[in-house]
């Protein structure tokens, strides 16, 4: 009977197909990940805490929603600041259009200013 044999074939490769995403699964469990992703409505923000609790990494672009409403770019950013805080992660703007969220096991690196003790010399 080629129908059966070929039902057979088909649920051994649905089978394979399904240990193959559960050992990727597995797999990424613990490894962090760097994910680029638009904001584009306040409704984001829940993905976006997901994905930092998560363990990710995440490049958010802020210029769909600024080019609605500049004042829910204000309230995504004041929320995103004040959770990745009570996480422990960092935050950080990256130009105009962009900012990344770290989850608690990453820093971002900031350059401090340098600071000379030579006097500054002003014209006169």
């Amino acid at each position: 009977m080629p129908g059966l044999s070929e039902l057979f074939r088909r649920y051994r490769r649905e089978e394979k197909v399904e240990e193959r995403k559960t050992e990727e699964a597995k797999s990424n469990l613990g490894k962090t990940f760097l994910k680029a992703m638009p904001i584009r409505d306040l409704s984001d923000l829940d993905t976006i805490k997901n994905e930092v609790r998560s363990g990710n990494i995440l490049i958010l672009r802020i210029t769909p929603l600024a080019n609605k409403s500049i004042e829910d770019v204000k309230k995504a950013v004041n929320e995103l600041c004040e959770f990745v805080e009570s996480l422990g992660g960092d935050i950080a703007r990256l130009g105009e259009e962009r900012v990344v969220v770290c989850p608690p096991n990453v820093k971002i690196w900031r350059e401090k200013p340098q600071v000379t003790s030579e006097p500054i010399s002003t014209a006169a």
